[in-house]
């Protein structure tokens, strides 16, 4: 699914700008022309990242941006006419990720909104081992597998193979390559050990949503086949 960018700026050929470079970086967007407006936006729609001018009407960006970090911790880009230094540390202070100074270059601000991105989905995934996709829960912390609301005993080993393939979905992986980043590269067995905890997570997943399931790609590998997370 494409991630969604919420632009908190009143000046609307900036805005729609935005939105163009956006969408073609796969974002789906959306544009709040004052920060009530945007609080509201990002309070209901939960975007995956804010981009927000200082110089708002009703609420300036100060605002906005304390209260979006009362609620969440999505990443935040400030953009704004003013460069001051003082009003730069304020930006951070206040809990944004970044500051970009208007007028600014177009490939520069998509260059610090992948890094920004990189980043804190880098800081999520440390912080938390848990996936889910219609019907299920996969919980690397506790170990714990939830199959259409009911708890289904799993081996530590499937566990981790199932939340590998599914923190990918759709990506192919040769059995080599599971058995290096599952098993480990100390692990001299016989391939065919995946192709055994394959058939033991079919056997528990098989037929439960046709949102995601486990494939096989003939002559490459698996992978977890996904059309909705």
């Amino acid at each position: 699914m494409p991630k969604k960018a919420l632009v908190i700026e009143d000046d609307g050929n900036i805005a729609e700008l935005l939105r163009l470079y956006l969408e073609k970086e796969d974002f789906d967007v959306r544009i709040a022309s004052d920060g009530g407006e945007g609080i509201r936006l990002a309070d209901s729609w939960q975007p995956d990242l804010v981009l927000l001018d200082i110089m708002l009407p009703v609420l300036d960006g100060w605002v906005v941006c304390g209260e979006i970090r009362k609620n969440s911790q999505v990443p935040i880009i400030i953009l704004t006419a003013k460069s001051e230094t003082f009003d730069k540390i304020t930006g951070l202070e206040m809990g944004a990720d970044d500051y970009v100074v208007k007028p600014f270059e177009i490939k520069e601000l998509l260059a610090r909104i992948h890094a920004v991105m990189r980043r804190t989905e880098g800081e999520h995934k440390a912080e938390e081992k848990l996936l889910h996709y219609d019907k299920l829960t996969i919980n690397l912390d506790s170990y714990e597998l939830i199959v259409n609301g009911a708890r289904v005993d799993t081996p530590p080993k499937e566990m981790e193979l199932l939340y590998h393939l599914a923190s990918s979905p759709n990506r192919v992986y040769t059995r080599n390559q599971l058995l290096d980043e599952v098993w480990g590269f100390d692990y001299f067995g016989d391939s065919r050990t995946v192709d055994v905890h394959i058939k033991r997570l079919r056997e528990k997943l098989e037929g439960v949503s046709d949102q995601w399931s486990l494939k096989t790609v003939w002559g490459v590998g698996y992978k977890f086949e996904a059309t909705e997370k």
